[in-house]
């Protein structure tokens, strides 16, 4: 098996471990971790040759981009105070106490290499909380806080690895510079990422096509991340900025073949790179297997004191982090997203697997010293850094689906159906306002007027049938009849025009860009 043949079982490992992982109960990105480990003890299989620096830049701007898409800048105003308390402050303590820790216990293992060390097993991943708080149905207040730690947390971990990096090779550190480097990272991301989401906005409206600006929304975040970094600024952030600021301003809502195909491409590249993301952490296995050449004991003793801290830590942090958030939310009455009782502290505690960011972290350790002497304790920092990985993301994400299930923690479908209902109420009012407006402007007949207040409550019926309920309540149940019967009749006039359409394509002088247009057309209007 070569390098290609690995890549293609990686991608059909995505694609068929989504209904697996449903049909299981089990997140898709802990079975393509699975996989992948089944793969690195193959013999017949080869080693990945990815090389390290090359690992964040390529996969983590499409799948942050994608998890961006899924939330907006409004849930993370509304939570600011605890993706703080997590993504910025639980790192900071996680590395210092890991450091601390690997320090005392691995024999000449320099502080800096420990802050190394620390830095990179402290950010829980985002794509692993993402998929695995999605697909077991949590609130969406945890999900909210679980995807804003994911999405931020990186940059700090990021930050600091870097700074802990560059002492240990050069042999001097600097708090003051330390401190520099953080704030003017997050500035020159800052403005790449404005800038860069302000041009694509602007870039999105003159191309006008539904392709090309799929297609440039594919590439604006590896721009972003490499602009970023090459400024010396955090690519990370950067990619959250710009989209961030594309989900806030580049809707248009009247483009709906963009916003459909978007939608699709988005879920598809966010399914494949997920999967090729998690597979290549189980193939990376033979690295710390190698590392430890004969000292496995004293090697997981290690690994194992260290996922200890940083599943400790989390826990002790999260206790009085969550105790003094809800004393600041009931004195300040803010709209603000936290848990509500400790089964949900207890679940956003054991959602913190470590998984990319991780990797490629640990893989991308020096191999020297600015000095030519190798790296201090590289092959010890790798094999505890994927026992870390490993104990997090395959141990707890196997469990978790059985913790939520057994704590009983549930999303409130009840509050989603009467926000749901609202939207529902507020869309066909709208729709009813706009034709008040047309009918000043022009002479409708009556009957016309009649069909399409029909139609503007339809369009409410249509999102929530319970709106029915507030209003026109007695003609509630016979409209809804009505409608799924004209539905019915008129999704099967639209299958027999798509059958002949499509069955003109096979015919000679056809020409299929025709065709295709014409089915396309009729798709869409299938989908209103």
């Amino acid at each position: 098996m070569d390098q290609l043949a690995l890549l293609f079982v990686l991608l059909l490992g995505a694609v068929v471990s989504v209904p697996v992982g449903d049909r299981l109960g089990l997140p898709a990105p802990v079975l393509m971790t699975l996989l992948g480990i089944v793969l690195a003890l193959l013999e017949f299989v080869p080693n990945v040759e990815v090389p390290p620096d090359l690992i964040l830049p390529l996969l983590l701007p499409p799948l942050l981009y994608a998890a961006v898409r899924r939330t907006s800048w409004r849930q993370f105003a509304a939570n600011v105070r605890p993706i703080f308390l997590l993504a910025v402050a639980l790192v900071f303590v996680t590395t210092v106490c890991v450091a601390a820790v690997a320090h005392a216990i691995v024999p000449g293992l320099p502080l800096a290499a420990a802050v190394a060390l620390g830095a990179l097993v402290a950010p829980p991943d985002p794509v692993a909380a993402t998929a695995v708080a999605g697909q077991l149905g949590l609130p969406r207040r945890l999900v909210s806080i679980l995807e804003g730690e994911g999405l931020f947390n990186d940059v700090t971990a990021i930050v600091l690895y870097h700074v802990a990096i560059a002492a240990a090779v050069s042999g001097t550190f600097s708090p003051w510079q330390a401190g520099l480097d953080l704030v003017l990272s997050a500035v020159v991301a800052l403005a790449v990422g404005l800038a860069l989401g302000w041009g694509a906005n602007k870039l999105m409206d003159l191309l006008g096509d539904p392709t090309l600006q799929i297609g440039l929304s594919l590439l604006v975040p590896y721009a972003s991340y490499v602009m970023a970094e090459e400024l010396h600024g955090s690519g990370v952030l950067a990619v959250l900025i710009t989209a961030l600021f594309l989900a806030e301003y580049a809707t248009d809502a009247d483009d709906v073949m963009t916003r459909l195909a978007g939608h699709t491409f988005w879920d598809i590249v966010d399914t494949l790179v997920t999967g090729v993301a998690f597979g290549l952490i189980g193939l990376e296995l033979h690295n710390a297997v190698r590392t430890a050449s004969g000292r496995w004991g004293e090697m997981l003793g290690w690994a194992a004191a260290v996922v200890g801290v940083v599943v400790l830590v989390r826990l002790m942090w999260l206790l009085p982090a969550t105790w003094l958030t809800k004393r600041l939310h009931a004195k300040r009455d803010l709209d603000e997203e936290i848990p509500t009782s400790w089964r949900e502290t207890v679940v956003m505690w054991w959602s913190g697997m470590r998984g990319v960011a991780s990797v490629a972290l640990a893989l991308a350790v020096p191999l020297e010293t600015d000095s030519g002497a190798p790296f201090p304790d590289r092959d010890e920092i790798i094999f505890i850094a994927f026992g870390v990985i490993m104990a997090t993301l395959v141990l707890q994400g196997l469990t978790l689906p059985w913790l939520v299930k057994r704590l009983g923690v549930r999303a409130d479908s009840e509050r989603e159906k009467e926000f749901e209902k609202q939207l529902a109420v507020r869309a066909a009012r709208a729709a009813k306002r706009r034709l008040k407006e047309i009918e000043e402007v022009e002479d409708l007949p009556e009957e016309l007027s009649e069909q399409m207040l029909r139609r503007a409550f339809e369009i409410g019926v249509r999102i929530s049938p319970d709106m029915g309920e507030e209003e026109r309540r007695e003609a509630h149940q016979h409209r809804v009849r009505r409608l799924k019967r004209v539905r019915r009749i008129q999704n099967e006039l639209l299958s027999a025009a798509r059958h002949e359409v499509l069955a003109a394509r096979s015919e000679p002088g056809a020409d299929p860009e025709v065709v295709d247009r014409v089915l396309r057309h009729l798709d869409v209007r299938s989908l209103r």
